[in-house]
């Protein structure tokens, strides 16, 4: 019994019985009262005292205090799951019937499930308690841990199939041969029950990664040809506009969207402003053509009336020249007295068909010139329309495009003049627990109340944009450093002073800003990198500052 335990270890009943059904499993001893017995007292440290069987009794009686530990025993396996528990309940019919052969075939039976070699490494389902050396997998004991185990695996098994058949499949769908391929990976996981057939569907999973893997990279490499090919062919199209400018203004949008990371709230705004820009220049369009035409019909009756004008004037000529000839034949004065009458009468109505010609041609030339000017007021309405897309679709302020034209613009002019032109770029102060705690609606409506203080604040020339999320550009054209910064902290006031509703409640907000002067043909990149670092500085100075960059 050299290989028995310290007994030191053991302190209850039941934890010796469970260490030497270990015992006799590991030393491959069978599974015999005797056996059980000395075993046992070994490991409890009790002197092995052998019961002598009286010499009538044909059978050896099993003691007391083993019959009461081998019940114990049973008793245990029967509270575990599985075959386990099987076993527990032959172990208990076996005590009540006094079928200790029964008892000793069974253990034997257990004792060859607990010594047969797991088939892996990585997944050791053990029997009894594990040795107190360090492993790498987990072992599940015979009576504490089995049922803790089982629910983790259906836990992870459910959590595959799900993973499987409702994620991976919905995200396959432009691949029919994947997603059927993984939907049925996450059959097999649900109805598997053996390590075979866990073995299989690992193979299958594997393949099936490394096909996504290709088809991911081939879908990314069509998407970026399609890309060039659509900004090639909007390049293009640019490029044939003369005058359209109200088309330039829709392919300068969808450029500037595939220029840069696409993202799906950027697609749904530049959908939305686009479908009401291009249904406002269609009603424009339907006004021009109908303006347009009607300028052709009314040429057209010009040109008709010239045409009455010309012929009436043509037959008047010739009814002159049949009465000249009528009066040089004339014999007496009532015969010319006739064709002078006659010739003031056609005199008449040539002049009467003159005047009301003349009256249509300038009616018509009135209506050419009223036709004219609604056709350029509706011009210009469409070339404002395509300038509808530079702004920002929630607060009315201009959008990243927007911003870049009036920059530029706004640029030129300060070289041109050598004036001073102030950059401020400001951040909302703690707008992620806004949104947090009353909800995304109440944060749009906190930055349209931040875009409406801020224009009923500044003047009409400085041009509020939104740069991104919850930060927003100023431009102030001739404006130097200190009066910008004044600026800054007079639209702080006046948010303090104006509340806006959300969910019942009444909230103000604070914002941090960095002011930048912009320096003699400086780039706008680095007129608001330096504002942003300011605005940084403000931020960690404790907010609902204004920071002047150097």
């Amino acid at each position: 019994m050299s290989k028995t335990p310290n007994n030191s270890q053991f302190k209850s009943p039941t934890d010796i019985a469970r260490e030497t059904f270990r015992q006799l499993a590991i030393q491959r001893i069978a599974p015999t009262p005797e056996a059980y017995r000395k075993l046992y007292n070994d490991i409890a440290g009790v002197p092995d005292t052998p019961v002598e069987a009286p010499p009538e009794m044909e059978a050896t009686p099993v003691i007391p205090q083993a019959e009461i530990l081998l019940a114990n025993f049973a008793n245990s396996l029967q509270i575990s799951t599985g075959e386990m528990s099987t076993f527990g309940q032959r172990f208990s019919r076996a005590i009540k019937t006094g079928n200790w052969q029964d008892y000793g075939r069974g253990l034997t039976q257990l004792a060859e499930r607990i010594t047969a070699p797991p088939p892996t490494a990585s997944n050791n389902i053990s029997l009894v308690d594990p040795l107190p050396t360090p492993v790498a997998s987990k072992s599940i004991s015979l009576v504490d841990d089995g049922p803790v185990e089982d629910g983790r695996l259906r836990i992870l098994k459910d959590l595959l199939y799900r993973t499987l058949t409702l994620a991976l499949t919905s995200l396959l769908k432009p691949s029919p041969q994947l997603a059927e391929e993984s939907e049925s990976l996450g059959t097999a996981v649900k109805v598997a029950v053996n390590e075979g057939e866990l073995n299989m569907i690992a193979g299958r999973l594997k393949q099936l990664c490394f096909q996504i893997e290709l088809q991911s990279g081939d879908s990314a490499e069509q998407q970026e040809l399609l890309l060039r090919l659509f900004d090639l062919l909007l390049t293009n199209i640019h490029d044939l506009l003369d005058n359209d400018n109200w088309l330039r203004g829709q392919i300068e949008v969808v450029q500037n969207l595939i220029a840069g990371p696409i993202d799906h709230r950027a697609l749904q705004e530049a959908t939305r402003s686009l479908k009401d820009v291009i249904y406002k220049q269609g009603v424009l369009k339907t006004s021009i053509d109908e303006s347009k035409t009607s300028v052709k019909n009314m040429m057209t009756a010009f040109i008709d009336r010239l045409n009455a004008m010309a012929d009436s004037t043509g037959a008047y000529q010739h009814k002159m020249g049949t009465y000249s000839q009528q009066l040089s034949s004339a014999k007496n004065v009532a015969e010319v007295s006739d064709l002078i009458r006659n010739i003031l009468n056609e005199t008449r109505e040539v002049q009467s068909e003159t005047l009301r010609s003349r009256d249509m041609i300038v009616a018509a030339q009135k209506e050419v010139s009223e036709a004219e000017a609604r056709i350029k007021e509706l011009e210009n309405k469409l070339a404002h329309m395509s300038e509808l897309v530079r702004e920002d679709q929630l607060t009315g302020s201009l959008n990243r495009r927007g911003m870049d034209d009036v920059f530029e613009r706004e640029a030129d002019r300060s070289d041109r003049r050598n004036t001073p032109l102030c950059v401020a770029l400001l951040d909302l102060d703690n707008f992620k627990k806004l949104n947090d705690t009353h909800g995304h609606a109440a944060g749009d409506e906190a930055l349209v109340h931040l875009v409406r203080i801020v224009k009923q604040t500044l003047r009409s020339i400085d041009m509020v944009a939104r740069y991104g999320g919850e930060e927003f550009v100023i431009i102030m054209p001739e404006t130097q450093l200190e009066e910008a910064a004044q600026a800054m902290m007079r639209v702080q006031r006046e948010l303090t002073k104006h509340f806006f509703t959300a969910n019942d409640q009444r909230l103000f907000i604070t914002f941090s800003a960095g002011v930048a002067l912009r320096n003699p043909r400086e780039p706008q990149e680095e007129t608001i990198k330096r504002a942003d670092k300011a605005m940084y500085e403000a931020k960690q100075s404790g907010k609902n500052r204004v920071i002047k960059a150097g």
